[in-house]
Formats: structure tokens, C-alpha cells, sequence
């Protein structure tokens, strides 16, 4: 199992994120660090501080040299699958190789009424995610894309300079059963659900490699990752979730450094490859630190 750590962009600034982002990396234990898309607090107060994702990921990548430097996730519905391959493209020259692009449906509808952007039915957005992640892996992984689809058209289109990475890898983020987890095996090269319990997240791998074998893929082939809150105490909990925390509380990590340690065992024996920890601000890094040094090292 490999470790990492969520940065969420609201009610923060860059030079906050990027002290964050280097305490972070100088972790040897810590393998990955992500950013979020939104334009509003992901807590449904209708909080609108919060900073852009794509200036974020890119902040991202020139601040550390060593992590992967992931998207958790773009929603599909705010930019053209086109524009998305070429920033992803770019974030990993820019990064020296080490981007890892995840895809979503969204969910937020205030963000998108508030903008006037369409937001549909979810049937709607799944099929938009389910086009946008071809489309993507087209532009990014061959000379020339063409695909015609119900939400998305590509003609002879291009994206150069590709990125250094070949593929760079595409993730699917949601625990959908029907549509999100079959549209992952089919396309993604890795899978991303957050706030899950050990045994949900068990339940929901295994859902996966029934839609892999209808692929006729092998399951092994596609990396499956949950984000879990951190929290030592219940005030910890409640500072960094506020209204959601008792929404998150099945997928927080919380009481002592043993139960912890069993709770992350309980992760990997139901096929978890990653574990990333999300954080929000107000950041307290010093808890990463003690996550680091008396929790991970049961997992070296």
C-alpha cells in the first residue's frame, strides 16, 4: 500500500498550500499529493473561497520534485474534455513526468447553478464522464483523435506537445455501482472513492471486478485508491468538516495510533493500493507529521 495526502483549496492560500505541500513531500512515507476541483467550499455552506484548481495543480507541480501530483477530481462538466488533456498534458511536462489526472461526473449543483453552467440529470453526467475520459485518452495517447458522441465531437484533433509520461495515467473518482465503477473498468487506469468504510470499500472492489471481467480485463491492471479523513480527537473531526463530519465520520481514520494501524490493514485487505489522506484547512501539519512517524511505519 502507498500513501498519500489530499490538499483541499478552500479557506487557504498559496503560500499556506505550498509550506504545506514541502512539509508534505520532505515525508518520505507521503508518495502522492492532490488537489480538488471547485469553485465553492466542498461543504455545501454556499462558501464560495475557494481557489481555482488547474492554477492549483500547476502550483502543485513546480513546488515539489519528488510525489505524484494527482487531480481529485476534474469535473467534466466545467471544461471541454479537449481542454482538459491539454492542461493535463502540460502539468506533466511541467511537473517532469509525475501528473495523475482524475475524472469526475460532479456534484456540487450550487457551484453550477451559481455560474449558470447545465447541470443534469445524473444519468446525463455519467455519459458526459464516460465520452470525456475517451476523448482524453484519445487526444493524449494517439496522433490524431476523431470521436463523435452524443455530448462531445473531436475532429482530427490534436494535442501536442504530449505529456512525458506514456500513458500518463487517468483516474476515475466515485463509488457508483452501476455506471461509475463500470465506465473505471472499462477506461480509467486507476479508481478513487472517498469517506468509505473498510467494508464498503471491500464491497464496492469487489463490484469493480465483476465490470472488469466484462471488459475482459484483468483487475490487477487498475490501481483502486480511498481518501480517508484523519483525526485524532473529535474536535480535530468537527475543525476540518464542520457540517459534513458526521457525513465523512464511516471514512476518518480517528482513536489510537493501534487502531489506526488496524484500520488501514482493514483497507488494504479489501484491495485498497493507496490510502490519501484529505485534509482542510485550518491545516495542521504537525498531525500529518505524528500520522507519519507513529502510524506508517507498521506498513514499511
Amino acid at each position: 500500500m502507498r500513501f498519500g495526502v489530499h490538499t483541499g483549496l478552500q479557506h487557504t492560500d498559496f503560500d499556506e498550500l505550498v509550506a504545506l505541500w514541502r512539509r508534505i513531500e520532505a515525508q518520505p512515507a507521503f508518495e502522492w499529493i492532490s488537489i480538488w476541483d471547485h469553485f465553492y467550499a466542498a461543504d455545501g455552506s454556499g462558501d464560495p473561497h475557494c481557489l481555482e484548481a488547474v492554477t492549483a495543480h500547476a502550483a502543485l507541480c513546480c513546488t515539489t520534485a519528488r510525489v505524484r501530483c494527482g487531480s481529485l477530481v476534474y469535473s467534466v462538466g466545467y471544461r471541454h474534455p479537449a481542454v482538459l488533456a491539454n492542461v493535463a498534458a502540460s502539468l506533466d511536462r511541467l511537473s517532469g513526468g509525475r501528473v495523475t489526472l482524475g475524472l469526475g461526473a460532479g456534484w456540487l449543483a450550487a457551484e453550477y447553478d451559481a455560474y449558470g453552467l447545465p447541470f443534469p440529470p445524473p444519468g446525463v453526467r455519467l455519459r458526459q464522464l464516460d465520452e470525456a475520459i475517451e476523448c482524453i485518452a484519445a487526444l493524449l495517447r494517439t496522433p490524431e483523435a476523431t470521436y463523435r458522441g452524443e455530448h462531445f465531437t473531436l475532429h482530427h484533433a490534436r494535442c501536442e506537445p504530449k505529456p512525458l509520461q506514456d500513458p500518463l495515467p487517468l483516474w476515475i473518482g466515485g463509488g457508483g455501482e452501476q455506471v461509475t465503477l463500470r465506465i473505471a473498468a472499462r477506461h480509467a487506469d486507476g479508481w478513487n472513492v472517498p469517506f468509505v468504510d473498510p467494508e464498503v470499500f471491500a464491497h464496492k472492489v469487489r463490484v469493480l471486478e465483476h465490470h472488469c471481467e466484462g471488459a475482459s480485463r484483468d483487475p490487477l491492471t487498475l490501481e483502486k485508491a480511498v481518501n480517508v479523513g484523519l483525526a485524532w480527537d473529535e474536535d480535530d473531526l468537527h475543525r476540518q468538516f464542520d457540517r459534513i463530519a458526521e457525513y465523512v465520520r464511516p471514512g476518518v481514520l480517528t482513536g489510537s495510533t493501534q487502531e489506526m494501524v488496524d484500520r488501514i490493514g482493514a483497507y488494504r485487505e479489501a484491495g485498497a493500493d493507496w490510502l490519501i489522506v484529505a485534509r482542510r484547512a485550518p491545516f495542521d501539519a504537525d498531525a500529518l507529521d505524528r500520522f507519519a512517524s507513529e502510524v506508517l511505519p507498521a506498513f514499511r
